[in-house]
């Protein structure tokens, strides 16, 4: 299971930028609210998945 996470989205010229309240390291960008939260949903399991060297 997923944890809740807080969103922070604001609208640019062309693109909503985004980031994760709890991981503010995870920015990213979509061309609509929806891409825009399936991005940073990609994005913070990509970082989970990564191994701590």
């Amino acid at each position: 299971m997923q944890p809740k996470m807080t969103m922070i989205y604001w609208k640019s010229d062309k693109f909503w930028l985004g980031k994760l309240l709890e991981h503010p390291e995870i920015m990213t960008q979509g061309e609509t609210q929806e891409e825009l939260e399936e991005n940073l949903k990609d994005a913070y399991l990509l970082m989970e998945d990564v191994p701590i060297m």
